[in-house]
C-alpha cells in the first residue's frame, strides 16, 4: 500500500507538470494571436485580458469632409446648354455655374463606355480594356471590356476610407454577357465600389418602361407612365431616398453619388410640356444653329474671339463614313424641315426635364443644409450623337435593323414624338451643331467634337470663385485625381493584394483658385476610338485623317493634321505643312503613349466584321431553350436568338378558370418583338414587326380548362429586300393547327437594351396593343415554355451591327 502510495503521488506530482506545461501552453497559444495591429492584451480569461477596437473600426473620413454628387449627361455637345451660350435652357445647371466654375477644354474619349471608365477608375480607357463600348470587347489587353484589378475605383477608396458611395442610372462598364439575371457580377456597381445602385447597365433605355436593377437584381419600375412615370424624375426620387435613408443613421458621414440619368441619349423622350416649351425654337435650322451659337459663345467667354466655324461634311470622300453625312437645311423639303425640327425640340425638352430633376436632389441638398459642403460636377461623357443617321428617325430600332425610314410614316408621329408611342433621334445635322464650332461629334476622337464637353463644379465651401470660366486643358482622367486631392486620399500603390496602374490623369484642385487663362499643369493626352486617333501635347495637337466603323485600315498610310488648339480652339488651321518637325514630335508622342497604355492594335472594322469577333460566353451554344415563370426577364444579349431562321415555341399550361388570360410568352415592345398570349378564350401570335405592323394570329377555337401544349412555329422561306425573314406561321393547341399566315421576322435585335424575355407577363413597354402591360397571365398555371431554334440563321450582320455599335 505504502509503495502504491507513493507511486501515486509520482504519478499525480507528474500529471500535474504536464497539465502546468498545457495551460502555460494554452495561454501562450491565446497570447500568440496578438497581431501588429492589434495593442490589447488577451489572457485565458477575459476579465484578465484588454480589448483594443482599433483594428476592427472601420475608417471615418475626416470631419468636415465634403460630400461629392457628380451629374453625368450623355450625348451632349459644347454648343448645347444655356450656361455654354446654347439654345437649350439648363436652370438648375445655371445656377451651379454662377456659384462656381465652368470649364471650356474638358474632354472626353469620345465614347461612353471609355468615358465612363475612366471617371471611374482615372485610369485612361485603354488602361480600363474600354477601348470602345463593352459590346465590341476583344481578346487584346486594352479591348477586354472588363475593368481590371489593376484599376481601383474612386468608389472603393472613397468607402474604405469613409464615405457612403451611390451609382444611380446608367452603368454601361458591364460586358454583354453578365448583364443577365445568371451572369458574374464582378464587374456590377456593388462589386465596383458602390453601396447601392438603381439603373441600367446597357448603354440605353426606354425612359417610360426602363430596364431596371436595383442593387444586384433585376427589378421592374414602380408605376407606369400613365401614372407620370419617367426614368429621370425616378432617378431623382431614388437618389432623394438614398441619402435621407443615409442621413436618418449617419448624418455626420461624407457621401460621394454618381447621378448618370439617361439623357440626352437616345431615345429622345420627355413629357409635352417640356417639348413644347421648345416649339419654333430650332425652325432656323441647324445650319443657321451654328452660326448662331458660335457667336454667343464668343459673347459668353467660351470660346476666344477668333474663333473659326469649321465646315460641315469636310472629310475626303475616300475617308468619310456616309452614315455620318450632314443634308445641308436648304436642301430639306418643307416636311423634312418641320419634323427635324421637332426632333431637336424633343432633345431639349429631354434635357431641361432631366435638368429639372437633378435640381430637385440640389434643391433637398439646399434644404438639408448639405449643399455648402457638397462638390457638384455637372458634365457630360461624349459629343452630341450622330447615330440618327442623316434622316434622324421616330423608332431608332429601324435604323439598327438597316430598315428605313419613310417621311410620310414618321409624320404621322409628329404630335407624339417623344412620347411613348415613339422611340426617336434627331439626325446627324444636329449632332453636327450641337456639337458647334468643332469638327465632327460623337466617335471622332480626333476632333474635339467628340471630345469638348461641358463641365461645371460647384464647392460653395471650396471654391471662392463665383460664375467664372476656366480655359485649362483638362480630360476625364483628371476627375479622379481631383477628387481624392481635395478629399485628402490617395490611389494606393497596391489594392487588394495587386499592384495598381498609376492614375493617368493629374488633379484639377488647381484651377479652383486660378485665373481663367492661367496656364494647365496638364501636359499630354491621346485620343484613340474605332481607329481615329489624336495627341494633344502643351496647346498643340495631331490628328490622323481617318473616320470610324469604315473598314478601311492602313493606319500607316493614314495623312496627319496639326492644330495650335492654344490659339486655334475649333481646329480650323492645318499647320502640318508650316511645321512638320512638330508634326512628326507628336506623332511619336502618340506611338509612346499608345504603348504605354495598353492602345494596339487599332480597330476601325466595320460593324459587321466587329460583330462576329468571337467572344467566350458562359453558356455552349445550342438550339433548345427552357423558360419558366416567376423569373426576371432574360437580356436580349443571352436570350434564345430566333433572327433569320425557323423557331417554334412550346408552351405547356393549365388552364383552370374559364376565362383564363395574359401573356405566356412575349420578347421586345411595342417597337419591336412577338408574344403568344390568350384573350377572350382564344390563343393568339403577334408578331410586331419594327412597330410597323402587328402581324397576328388567332386560334380558330376557343379554350376551356385543361392542360394544354400551346405554341407556334415559323418557317422560314426566304430574306426580303432589306434582309428581314418571309415565311410562314403556324398557331397550335395541342398538335392540332388552329390558326396560320404568313409572318416577316426583324433581321436584328428587338431592343437595344431592356424588355427582354417573359414567361407569365410582359415587361416594359407591351409588345402588342390588344393587352396592357403587364399582362400577367392569370386563370392557370404555365409549367415551363420551350423554344427550339433549327440550322445555321441567315444574319443580316450590317443590320445587327448597327444595334451594337451606334446604339451606344
Amino acid at each position: 500500500m505504502k509503495k502504491l502510495t507513493m507511486y501515486g503521488l509520482a504519478v499525480t506530482a507528474l500529471l500535474c507538470g504536464v497539465l502546468s506545461c498545457k495551460t502555460k501552453t494554452q495561454q501562450e497559444s491565446v497570447a500568440s494571436q496578438d497581431s501588429p495591429e492589434f495593442k490589447g492584451v488577451i489572457k485565458l480569461d477575459v476579465r484578465d485580458s484588454k480589448a483594443d477596437w482599433a483594428p476592427f473600426t472601420p475608417k471615418r473620413a475626416p470631419a468636415g469632409s465634403p460630400n461629392i454628387l457628380f451629374i453625368l449627361y450623355d450625348d451632349t455637345g459644347l454648343a448645347s446648354w444655356s450656361p455654354y451660350g446654347g439654345r437649350i435652357n439648363m436652370p438648375t445647371l445655371d445656377k451651379l455655374a454662377a456659384n462656381g466654375l465652368t470649364y471650356t477644354q474638358w474632354h472626353t474619349t469620345a465614347l461612353c463606355s471609355p468615358t465612363r471608365s475612366c471617371l471611374l477608375t482615372g485610369r485612361n480607357h485603354h488602361l480600363n480594356g474600354m477601348a470602345a463600348i463593352t459590346e465590341t470587347a476583344n481578346g487584346f489587353p486594352g479591348a477586354s471590356g472588363r475593368v481590371p484589378e489593376a484599376c481601383a475605383t474612386m468608389a472603393d477608396i472613397l468607402r474604405d476610407n469613409g464615405w457612403a458611395t451611390f451609382w444611380i442610372g446608367k452603368d454601361h462598364n458591364v460586358p454583354e454577357q453578365d448583364v443577365s439575371p445568371g451572369g458574374g457580377r464582378e464587374q456590377w456597381p456593388l462589386q465596383m465600389g458602390f453601396d447601392r445602385f438603381y439603373g441600367f447597365l446597357g448603354g440605353e433605355t426606354n425612359q417610360w418602361y426602363p430596364d431596371l436593377v436595383e442593387d444586384n437584381r433585376f427589378t421592374e419600375q414602380p408605376y407606369s407612365p400613365d401614372e407620370g412615370y419617367h426614368l429621370s424624375k425616378d432617378l431623382a426620387d431614388q437618389a432623394i431616398a438614398m441619402l435621407r435613408d443615409k442621413n436618418s443613421t449617419n448624418p455626420s458621414k461624407p457621401w460621394f453619388m454618381w447621378w448618370c440619368p439617361g439623357a440626352n441619349h437616345a431615345p429622345h423622350h420627355a413629357p409635352k410640356e417640356y417639348i413644347d416649351k421648345y416649339k419654333g425654337k430650332f425652325d432656323d435650322g441647324y445650319d443657321a444653329y451654328r452660326t448662331w451659337v458660335v457667336k454667343r459663345m464668343i459673347d459668353k467667354g467660351i470660346l476666344p474671339k477668333n474663333t473659326a466655324l469649321t465646315a460641315l461634311n469636310f472629310l475626303p470622300k475616300e475617308v468619310a463614313n456616309p452614315a455620318d453625312y450632314v443634308r445641308p437645311w436648304n436642301e430639306l423639303n418643307e416636311d423634312e424641315k418641320k419634323l427635324f425640327s421637332r426632333m431637336a425640340e424633343v432633345f431639349a425638352g429631354f434635357s431641361e426635364y432631366t435638368d429639372a430633376q437633378a435640381g430637385r436632389i440640389i434643391d433637398y441638398l439646399q434644404e438639408t443644409g448639405q449643399l455648402e459642403n457638397t462638390i457638384v460636377i455637372y458634365a457630360a461623357d461624349n459629343g452630341a450623337s450622330g447615330e440618327g443617321s442623316p434622316n434622324g428617325s421616330v423608332n431608332e430600332n429601324k435604323f439598327f435593323n438597316g430598315y428605313p425610314d419613310e417621311l410620310k410614316e414618321n409624320l404621322k408621329y409628329m404630335s407624339v414624338l417623344g412620347g411613348p408611342d415613339t422611340y426617336n433621334h434627331y439626325p446627324t445635322g444636329w449632332a453636327a451643331a450641337f456639337s458647334a464650332p468643332f469638327k465632327m461629334f460623337k466617335r471622332y476622337s480626333e476632333y474635339a467634337g467628340g471630345t469638348n464637353d461641358p463641365l461645371v463644379i460647384s464647392w460653395p465651401k471650396g471654391i471662392k470663385a463665383r460664375g467664372e470660366i476656366r480655359n485649362q486643358y483638362h480630360h476625364a482622367v483628371d476627375i479622379v485625381p481631383t477628387i481624392l486631392d481635395v478629399c485628402g486620399l490617395k490611389m494606393p500603390d497596391v489594392y487588394r493584394g495587386v499592384k495598381q496602374y498609376p492614375l493617368s490623369g493629374v488633379s484639377m484642385k488647381y484651377t479652383f483658385d486660378a485665373a481663367p487663362d492661367a496656364p494647365t499643369e496638364k501636359h499630354v493626352q491621346y485620343y484613340c476610338m474605332l481607329g481615329t486617333r489624336g495627341i494633344w501635347k502643351d496647346g498643340w495637337k495631331a490628328v490622323s485623317i481617318h473616320a470610324p466603323l469604315t473598314g478601311k485600315g492602313n493606319f500607316d498610310k493614314d495623312g496627319w493634321e496639326l492644330y495650335n488648339v492654344a490659339e486655334d480652339r475649333s481646329e480650323s488651321k492645318d499647320l502640318a505643312k508650316e511645321n512638320p518637325g512638330k508634326l512628326k514630335e507628336l506623332i511619336q508622342v502618340w506611338f509612346d503613349e499608345a504603348k504605354k497604355n495598353n492602345v494596339l492594335p487599332l480597330d476601325d472594322r466595320s460593324a459587321a466584321e466587329l460583330l462576329t469577333t468571337e467572344r467566350p460566353t458562359e453558356e455552349p451554344e445550342r438550339d433548345r431553350y427552357l423558360y419558366y415563370p416567376h423569373t426576371s426577364p432574360v437580356p436580349e444579349g443571352v436570350a434564345v436568338n430566333v433572327r433569320g431562321r425557323n423557331y417554334k415555341i412550346l408552351a405547356n399550361v393549365e388552364i383552370t378558370d374559364p376565362n383564363a388570360s395574359g401573356v405566356i410568352f412575349a420578347h421586345g415592345s411595342r417597337f419591336g418583338g412577338h408574344s403568344l398570349f390568350i384573350k377572350d378564350r382564344k390563343l393568339y401570335y403577334v408578331y410586331n414587326f419594327l412597330g410597323i405592323e402587328e402581324q397576328s394570329l388567332v386560334s380558330n377555337t376557343t379554350l376551356s380548362p385543361g392542360k394544354y401544349t400551346l405554341g407556334m412555329e415559323f418557317t422560314r422561306e426566304s430574306a426580303g429586300k432589306y434582309g428581314e425573314s418571309i415565311g410562314k406561321a403556324t398557331l397550335y393547341i395541342d398538335d392540332k393547327k388552329v390558326a396560320e399566315g404568313p409572318l416577316k421576322t426583324q433581321p436584328a435585335k428587338f431592343t437595344l437594351s431592356g424588355d427582354g424575355l417573359c414567361v407569365g407577363f410582359d415587361s416594359g413597354d407591351a409588345v402588342s396593343k390588344q393587352y396592357k402591360t403587364p399582362g400577367t397571365f392569370k386563370g392557370g398555371d404555365i409549367q415551363l415554355v420551350g423554344v427550339t431554334v433549327e440550322g445555321k440563321p441567315y444574319q443580316n450582320l450590317e443590320a445587327e451591327a448597327r444595334r451594337v455599335l451606334l446604339g451606344h
